[in-house]
């Protein structure tokens, strides 16, 4: 360490906040949202080097008059997926900075269940640069279970090597609860080497004993809480609850009730995830700010919960609010309630005016990861499904929710195989293996799609991305599964063995190599494609790839066969009858 060089920083900064030099940005007559003393109050806002340098009249080489706008610090996603968004790191930022958002807490889990370290790897340095401020917590559950086949396996050895990265904040969710409670060597070994460094949850419906063990390791947050009372004990526990609102997950409504003024710091607003289409109608985590308030919550207490309460559970000690020292960061908006965004800051740079961002701020990023659609030669008679009883177990998919129900119902059969039933809305659903090129092919039954001709296929399939393909038609989920490999990852909707419209996503089978509006534009066609095949649900392919999702109950499906989510084994999908 340098402490001549860190003496002269010191005073130089010293200086300007006294205001004996010029600072870079005077933003006049704003009126400053301070999250630490939960007031508002009109003053004048300086910015040097990045940072906020104080508050009053200072000289300055620009002067920007906010007219009496308001000023909030800028907001930060605590957790999310930017694979999810299926566009690459300097895309997903071009769509999310207008909206206000200048930092992202990011668990790389999809790619890293593809690609390893290499594709941890590959977020960071495709982030290095990035106006977008990423943090990285390192995913905990590669793969997520021993339910299903992933395309890596990463020990605490293996996470240990990322660990020394700043952007790196810590251990992310912990989706192997049962692995934390009942003490498994492997898991224990990746909270321990996490030291001092924060560790997120994901424990839906733990409770009682079992929660506390859980907290007791150290895990701090949980963003999978549905109700209340769920919420309530863990944040009894001393956890910090994460109302997530995304495309598939919507919990704000069931959750801000549990909010007050006492209680207020410990949540934090996220988006686990939310498509390109809906940011673009609604916003990102803006959106989660301005419903907040429309559903009663206090607007500078719904601002804490995107800034300052984020910033201070992941130890982000220059961000999340507007102060001397802290990163100039900072959203303009003329309205509180409205929460219409004018500019964004980013290090005191402009980089996004009324919802557009500005020319030359997003850097391209040209790394290239290889391929990752590896599997076994692909036939017709694949999709079939023998019927082996009268009744079998359905996924039955909750609006909404990730959260599925299972039903036992009787199977309408075809000379001796499962058909499927339109008229009660059974499709048949199929996971084939991609990683490993196993051949492994499992096949199920899943209600709530709707779909009353075609197939619907994505290698987008949490947590370990295998191909999963839901049909009223062999043939159709055939020709869907086939241009998934093809197109080395992607979405696709087909209907008498032609392909009605595709997304390719060669990038792990996770994102696409092309620009948002490109995405946009595809998933728009792939929502007609899905309604046009008679599909009711809001976002079909989303709610498709969480059915392979063990870890969340009731029910669901990976290569490896139907899972009981709650006993946490493989099932039998066909039973006797109805219990």
């Amino acid at each position: 360490m340098d402490i001549g060089n860190s003496v002269k920083e010191l005073k130089s900064t010293i200086e300007l906040s006294g205001g004996a030099k010029r600072v870079d940005l005077l933003l006049k007559n704003a009126r400053v949202v301070n999250t630490f003393s939960g007031d508002i109050h009109k003053t004048h806002v300086a910015v040097h080097n990045g940072r906020v340098i104080g508050f009053g009249l200072y000289p300055a080489k620009k002067t920007i008059d906010l007219k009496g706008s308001y000023l909030a610090p800028g907001f930060i996603d605590g957790h999310v997926h930017i694979e999810s968004s299926m566009v690459k790191i300097p895309e997903f930022a071009r769509t999310v900075l207008p909206c206000g958002t200048t930092s992202v807490v990011i668990d790389p889990h999809e790619i890293a269940n593809v690609l390893g370290l290499d594709g941890i790897k590959y977020m960071l340095s495709s982030s290095q640069n990035s106006v977008l401020g990423v943090y990285v917590m390192l995913p905990s559950c590669v793969p997520a279970t021993h339910l299903e086949t992933a395309g890596a396996d990463l020990d605490a050895h293996d996470l240990a090597l990322l660990l020394g990265d700043e952007r790196v904040l810590g251990i992310g969710e912990m989706m192997n609860y049962p692995g934390v409670i009942y003490q498994d060597k492997g898991v224990l070994e990746k909270i321990a080497i996490a030291k001092n460094k924060v560790i997120d949850g994901h424990a839906p419906m733990l409770k009682d004993k079992q929660l506390y063990a859980y907290v007791s390791a150290g895990i701090k947050s949980d963003h999978e809480c549905t109700d209340v009372a769920e919420a309530r004990e863990k944040l009894r526990a001393g956890m910090y609850i994460m109302i997530r609102e995304g495309t598939a997950a919507k919990n704000l409504k069931g959750l801000l009730p549990l909010v007050n003024s006492e209680n207020s710091r410990k949540f934090i607003l996220v988006t686990d995830d939310r498509h390109l289409e809906d940011i673009e109608k609604q916003g990102h985590i803006d959106y989660l700010v301005r419903s907040a308030i429309k559903m009663g919550v206090d607007p500078i207490r719904a601002i804490q919960m995107a800034t300052i309460n984020t910033a201070e559970y992941f130890g982000l000690k220059q961000l999340g609010a507007i102060a001397p020292g802290y990163q100039a960061d900072l959203v303009v908006v003329d309205d509180l309630k409205k929460l219409n965004i004018s500019r964004v800051f980013k290090k005191g740079r402009q980089v996004a005016v009324n919802r557009r961002i500005e020319p030359g701020v997003i850097k391209e990023y040209e790394g290239k990861v290889r391929g990752t659609v590896n599997v076994k030669w692909i036939e017709h008679e694949d999709f079939a499904l023998r019927a082996e009883g009268k009744y079998a177990k359905v996924i039955n998919v909750v609006p909404d929710q990730i959260v599925t129900r299972q039903t036992i119902e009787p199977v309408k059969q075809d000379g001796g195989f499962v058909s499927a039933d339109t008229d009660r809305d059974i499709l048949k659903i199929a996971v084939i293996e991609r990683h490993m090129a196993s051949g492994r092919i499992a096949k199920g039954l899943v209600r709530g799609f709707g779909l009353k001709k075609g197939a619907i296929a994505s290698s987008v399939s949490h947590d370990s991305h295998n191909i999963v393909v839901i049909g009223t038609h062999d043939g159709d989920m055939y020709t869907a599964a086939v241009q998934v490999v093809k197109m080395q990852g992607g979405i696709v909707a087909a209907l008498n063995g032609q392909v009605l419209e595709a997304l390719p996503l060669p990038v792990a089978g996770l994102m696409s190599d092309r620009s948002s509006d490109y995405v946009k534009e595809k998933l728009k066609r792939l929502a007609e494609a899905a309604r046009m095949l008679g599909s009711k649900l809001s976002d079909p392919f989303m709610a498709m790839a969480f059915l392979t999702l063990p870890p969340i109950p009731e029910i669901r499906i990976t290569d490896r066969g139907v899972i009981d989510a709650v006993k946490f084994s493989v099932t039998e999908l066909f039973c006797k009858g109805k219990k």
